[in-house]
């Protein structure tokens, strides 16, 4: 498993970071807009450069002496993307030239004693404004890398500079053969209550405050002959209330656990029911094809009749229907109920997550499908599936070969996994599928 590092875009409000972090990442994603403090979410973006994967962070302009609630709000959250961060990325404004403002987020960064590159934007010509980028060596941070985010110049260098922080062994095997469960939700649905009852102790402090979990912080846990790693992360709050709740500013911490986790237990409040937010959580595991188990915790404080777990699973599978293959287990930290059941699942959903299947077997199953629903075709061409094979695990990942890609739509993949998890499983674990070409068939 692979642990990828994080990159914070920090700096003064205006300076260019969320143009710098929309070039990067391939794609509009953050607001840009001419007035200071637009950027109000840290957004996160993942990101490749030469044989390196990295997840980057928007944050909002730094007021290092604002006592305005917004930017004091933002600089607290840039404060948590640098307290993240691997690598900081210090953007500064050569045609405003150096600010007091610089030199109280350098002092910010200072202290740190993270990796930091000072990156000097809107240079459009590197010969003309050298004395310009010259002046920011008065910060005392090393050498500035001028760029031009608009018009995308400078870039590979910053790269460059930027992967020579990672560690070599980044991208290396890390304890394999233990299951590492990010446990993810919003506060208060019980996600350090859940380890401690796992644990037997107070390990981790439990508090009605929402946001008292403000790190990701992991956990060894023994159960039967096994050993399991839980990652405890800050809970994830609706972006309505953003006054003064640092929870909004910490999904990158989740983001972050997920990355390092192999399944992902989202924690449901089962007396306030599945939200929006809880799907928005779970997707983040979801786009990073990590197994998933839904946990739906204090059950025991629900009143029940013989209908409420098929309604409650109903409701859960209609909001998360993205993710039709994840566990679902009602639990109570409280009290203990159904905690064996969790590492049940968690066993069984590893083994989905590892299980290979034999090339044979998948191209029978394929000719099944093919011949009880005919493949689409568009003006008289038909989508031919020509050979079905396994590629990877974690997720299990399977390519199929087709006569042209352009006609295998997503609803006739869609068919073709759910016949593969029907003849094989796959409990818990996505399923992805990469499409290819052969031509002269």
């Amino acid at each position: 498993m692979s642990y990828r590092p994080i990159v914070a875009v920090v700096g003064r409000p205006n300076v260019g970071k969320s143009t710098l972090f929309n070039a990067l990442a391939g794609e509009r994603i953050s607001i840009v807009k001419d007035t200071p403090g637009i950027t109000r979410d840290r957004i996160y973006a993942d990101v490749s450069w030469l044989n390196y994967n990295f997840t980057l962070i928007d944050t909002g302009g730094i007021e290092p002496e604002s006592k305005d609630l917004l930017l004091s709000s933002m600089r607290d959250q840039a404060q948590i993307a640098i307290d993240t961060a691997d690598v900081i990325l210090f953007v500064t404004d050569a045609k405003t030239g150096l600010q007091d403002a610089d030199s109280g987020v350098c002092s910010m960064l200072r202290k740190s004693r993270k990796p930091v590159i000072l990156v000097v934007n809107k240079v459009d010509s590197f010969e003309k404004q050298q004395s310009d980028v010259y002046e920011f060596y008065n910060l005392g941070i090393g050498e500035p890398y001028p760029i031009s985010a608009t018009n995308m110049l400078g870039f590979g260098e910053l790269l460059d500079k930027v992967v020579s922080y990672f560690d070599e062994d980044t991208e290396a095997a890390e304890d394999e053969d233990t299951p590492k469960v990010a446990v993810i939700g919003k506060p208060n649905t019980g996600k350090s209550s859940l380890i401690n009852k796992l644990l037997g102790e107070n390990r981790l402090i439990v508090s009605d405050i929402a946001g008292t979990t403000r790190d990701a912080v992991d956990t060894r846990v023994s159960y039967g002959d096994k050993e399991y790693i839980f990652i405890d992360t800050a809970g994830l709050r609706r972006k309505n209330k953003i006054k003064d709740d640092l929870e909004h500013y910490m999904i990158v911490r989740t983001v972050s656990a997920v990355e390092r986790a192999d399944i992902a237990v989202l924690v449901i409040d089962a007396t306030e029911g599945v939200t929006e937010q809880d799907a928005k959580i779970a997707g983040i595991a979801h786009d990073r094809g990590k197994a998933v188990i839904i946990a739906v915790n204090k059950w025991d404080a629900v009143n029940k009749d013989d209908k409420t777990i098929y309604k409650f699973t109903e409701n859960v599978r209609n909001i998360l229907s993205f993710m039709p293959y994840a566990e679902i287990i009602f639990i109570s930290a409280l009290t203990g109920q159904r905690l064996g059941k969790l590492f049940e699942t968690i066993d069984m959903v590893r083994e989905s997550q590892d299980k290979r299947v034999g090339t044979g077997a998948l191209n029978e199953i394929l000719a099944e499908a093919v011949a009880m629903q005919q493949p689409p075709n568009d003006k008289g061409k038909f989508l031919k599936l020509y050979y079905i094979t396994q590629v990877s695990s974690r997720p299990p990942t399977f390519v199929i070969f087709v006569n042209d890609k352009e006609l295998a739509h997503f609803s006739y993949i869609r068919y073709i996994e759910n016949q593969v998890r029907e003849n094989f499983g796959f409990k818990g674990t996505p399923l992805k599928f990469i499409v290819r070409e052969r031509k002269g068939e």
